[in-house]
């Protein structure tokens, strides 16, 4: 379900803080991961189990991985993984994210971004 395909980052010229902001603007939910990590599994499960693509970033593969920690902990205030993010906003890691679906609010926030992304192809 998720997209765990080769990404760019890391290959670029731009700054990690543009290149992570490109990556969340052009996904609905972007996961910043490690491919170790038992708490991102279960972030990535939550949204494998609700049918949600989603685009897996694994810093551990990527050759300035802590380049890019060092960037989310700027952005989001910790560098522990996963760092979330749903319709371009920072909902916090993995048991943020349980909660968040526990109470029902995650698939709309998913779903609202969706919904964003129709209407711009629409007019384009």
């Amino acid at each position: 379900m998720g997209n765990n395909a080769p990404s760019s980052l890391g290959k670029s010229t731009s700054s990690p803080v543009n290149q992570i902001q490109e990556t969340i603007s052009d996904n609905c939910v972007v996961i910043f991961s490690k491919t170790s990590c038992s708490y991102c599994t279960m972030a990535k499960n939550i949204f494998r189990d609700m049918n949600v693509n989603y685009k897996a970033v694994e810093l551990d593969k990527l050759e300035y991985g802590s380049q890019f920690q060092d960037a989310l902990h700027k952005m989001t205030g910790a560098r522990t993984v996963p760092r979330i993010f749903v319709n371009g906003t920072f909902i916090g890691g993995a048991t943020d994210t349980h909660r968040l679906h526990k109470e029902g609010k995650l698939l709309p926030l998913v779903r609202q971004c969706y919904l964003k992304k129709n209407k711009r192809n629409e007019v384009q």
